[in-house]
């Protein structure tokens, strides 16, 4: 499908025509939203997004509040794809005590969600809601439904939270893996909770598995060291991030440089969201 991009300009006038208007470029990551996942190969922040997926980011809260994940390998790794943990046996095969959840796919966008317009989909739009790349139905849709919403999927961009799942769909439970590269053929068909804000570099340098085994790592496998909640830390141990407000002026920036940097061959997974740590 062809797709035609959206100047800034455009992007602004459609922001102003749906959108939660923004008071300030930068945006701090609440606490309880703010997964801080310690490695064998240096430290992972991830950040949850309950308004994408409600039901997968209670239950990473759950199984992270319970030390769950603390320990656990990551026994399939697929560079340019994914790294892949959560299953304390280790093999891919197993999970947790606690009953599988239905696939959350897509949710149901409101114009309080703040999304902001990227490019041209066909029917649709790609953009951003927070730190999420979604694809989405236009605005003027909502006015055709009864909740006053449209649906909306999100992107496997690199840097994306997913979890993992069997062949049923609604069979997702413990299992997780953080994107190193982006993949469409997810899309619609896996569910995103969340996105790397920092330690992509960490995720690409975990150890490989074979190709001819499927990424499952035979020996070496590096480790989820410690999982924590922002929340669940002291406070002065609680990493302080902050993002670029979808359609502020730093976003737009990311954009921009994104586009000129690809020209022709640009999509929304291009773009790197800002953040600063301190």
């Amino acid at each position: 499908m062809k797709k035609l991009m959206i100047s800034a300009v455009v992007a602004s006038a459609m922001l102003a025509g749906g959108a939660v208007a923004q008071t300030s470029d930068w945006r701090t990551v609440t606490p309880e939203n703010l997964w801080v996942i310690d490695t064998s190969k240096g430290q992972v922040l991830v950040e949850l997004e309950p308004r994408v997926a409600p039901n997968h980011v209670e239950r990473i809260r759950t199984l992270t509040q319970n030390g769950f994940y603390d320990g656990l390998k990551f026994h399939r790794v697929i560079p340019g794809f994914m790294a892949q943990t959560g299953d304390p046996q280790g093999t891919g095969q197993g999970g947790s005590d606690l009953p599988d959840i239905a696939g959350e796919f897509s949710f149901r966008r409101g114009r309080d969600a703040g999304f902001v317009p990227v490019e041209n989909a066909g029917e649709g739009y790609r953009g951003f809601v927070g730190s999420i790349a979604i694809g989405t139905q236009p605005d003027a849709q909502m006015f055709l439904t009864t909740d006053m919403k449209v649906n909306a999927t999100p992107l496997f961009c690199g840097g994306v939270a997913g979890m993992a799942r069997a062949a049923s769909p609604n069979s997702a439970n413990s299992q997780f893996f953080l994107m190193s590269g982006q993949n469409d053929a997810l899309n619609g068909g896996y569910t995103v909770f969340g996105r790397v804000l920092k330690g992509l570099d960490v995720i690409k340098n975990l150890q490989p598995g074979s190709e001819a085994a499927d990424g499952a790592v035979a020996a070496n496998a590096d480790t989820v060291t410690r999982a924590r909640l922002a929340s669940s830390l002291p406070e002065n141990e609680r990493p302080n991030v902050r993002v670029a407000v979808a359609g502020s002026a730093p976003f737009t920036q990311a954009i921009e440089a994104a586009r000129a940097a690809k020209g022709a061959s640009f999509n929304i997974c291009d773009v790197e969201v800002p953040v600063q740590i301190g």
